[in-house]
């Protein structure tokens, strides 16, 4: 007659290091992506609208962030060091004093993405960007070239 056997030594052993290889392998997969995660997310910057910016102005104190709008017809006004415009979201409007060169493209009207931080009531920009769409049009061509041969 048999006796019914107990679980081995070896068994429970082997058991025990299973476990213990999962543990270490999800804190080493938790580790990784901590330390992927988590500086991408300090790097991401998105953009605020003149209204968005204005509604979260008494938190934001000195801290950089990004304004994006439309230039107001007739506000932009060369200083020594820059420029002044006023940007807005067609709800806001917010008075950008950026110092530093103006875009090729920049003029009444144009998109803009304007980084920098609050500076009392105004926006003190030292980059800025002229949005555009995302897609690619190739300019129209109404001359051909003449045939070679």
């Amino acid at each position: 007659m048999s006796s019914p056997t107990a679980p081995s030594a070896t068994s429970a052993r082997g058991t025990r290091l299973r476990i213990t290889y999962a543990v270490a392998l999800l804190a080493i997969a938790g580790a990784v992506g901590w330390l992927v995660v988590g500086p991408l997310r300090s790097n991401i910057q998105y953009f605020r609208t003149p209204s968005e910016a204005l509604a979260s102005k008494a938190d934001d104190g000195d801290r950089r962030f990004r304004l994006a709008g439309q230039v107001v017809e007739g506000s932009i006004e060369k200083t020594a060091d820059g420029m002044t415009f006023d940007v807005t979201d067609g709800g806001a409007t917010v008075h950008v004093v950026h110092a530093g060169n103006q875009p090729a493209l920049f003029k009444d009207g144009a998109p803009v993405v304007c980084e920098g931080s609050w500076k009392g009531d105004r926006f003190a920009s030292d980059r800025l960007l002229i949005r555009h769409g995302n897609e690619y049009r190739p300019p129209d061509v109404t001359t051909t070239a003449p045939n070679s041969g």
